[in-house]
């Protein structure tokens, strides 16, 4: 999970009172703003902050057009941080002063640090909270109560579950990697018909199969249920199936090195079963093959044919 990072309530008075004197020096305190404007919901305390501390009003998008606001520069807009940068732009990217930015932020006109990490201020409670208020808006947003008995305890749910679904990206695959002498074997080894559940990252829905991860010995061979598990390890992530096999066979390639890797997905995609073009029987096969398995040579055809044979 991406780490965790708090900002209390002096660190944030810290970071305003940076912001107000980087935008009084870029104007040699002669500021041309007539007003801050706050991006809801979390611009608000900034805008307050800031406000007292470079003496001008808080104008919002309530008092004024939003149009009339975001293309005027007497305005300067106010938020706690620029994440992908897209409430900015759906604003018109008018002037925006910020207290944090990411690695991959577009750049405002002022901000003040620069942080790899999920934010979460004083005014939000801890990460926990943070995280069940952000699932609490998107119910509204759907049209639900998130105040009915049903409905109660569903953030915490989620967040519980999320631990689960995607525990991948805590997890090292190199930790996986215990090995044993073969005694001589040298032939394909497959695990079939391993239960693969991920969640497609085009749309947060589930798809689910089974995978077929084969390997020919040069050495060493791993543990049987290593394989299952190096599934399970790239599974719990945002995925699409087709990264899911690269990963799974370069993977073995790194640590491994064996002759040839290979691994071979069929999975049932919600995204088309429940929304778009509705399509119940489809079933997607994707396959990555490395080594001798992708050679175009006899050997290669041969390994190939094998390997067909033994998953059907």
């Amino acid at each position: 999970m991406t780490v965790q990072q708090y900002i209390d309530y002096y660190t944030f008075k810290e970071l305003t009172a940076r912001l107000a004197l980087d935008i009084k020096l870029r104007f040699d305190n002669k500021i041309p703003y007539k007003g801050l404007v706050p991006i809801p919901n979390g611009g608000n305390m900034v805008a307050v902050d800031l406000a007292e501390r470079l003496k001008l009003p808080i104008v919002t998008i309530q008092e004024k057009s939003t149009q009339e606001l975001s293309t005027s520069k007497n305005y300067l807009w106010v938020d706690d941080l620029v994440d992908s940068g897209k409430t900015w732009e759906s604003f018109g990217k008018p002037d925006l002063a910020v207290l944090h930015v990411k690695p991959h932020s577009p750049r405002p006109d002022f901000w003040v640090q620069e942080l790899d990490a999920w934010i979460v201020y004083w005014w939000e409670g801890d990460n926990q909270g943070s995280i069940q208020s952000n699932i609490t808006r998107l119910l509204e947003f759907i049209g639900e109560d998130p105040t009915r008995e049903g409905l109660i305890e569903t953030p915490n749910r989620i967040v519980r579950s999320w631990e689960e679904l995607y525990a991948g990206y805590k997890k090292d695959p190199s930790d996986l990697f215990t090995t044993f002498e073969p005694d001589g074997y040298d032939q394909i080894v497959l695990l079939k018909n391993i239960e693969l559940y991920s969640n497609c990252e085009h749309h947060m829905l589930p798809f689910y199969g089974k995978a077929h991860v084969a390997y020919i010995p040069n050495g060493r061979v791993l543990g049987v249920s290593k394989l299952a598990r190096l599934v399970d390890l790239f599974a719990r992530r945002l995925q699409i199936q087709e990264r899911i096999g690269e990963q799974v066979t370069s993977t073995l390639m790194d640590y491994l090195h064996p002759k040839g890797a290979a691994c071979i997905i069929e999975a049932d995609h919600m995204c088309m079963r429940m929304r778009g073009c509705r399509k119940q029987g489809s079933t997607m096969v994707t396959s990555s093959l490395k080594g001798v398995f992708l050679e175009d040579s006899i050997k290669g055809s041969a390994a190939r044919a094998e390997l067909m044979g033994l998953i059907k």
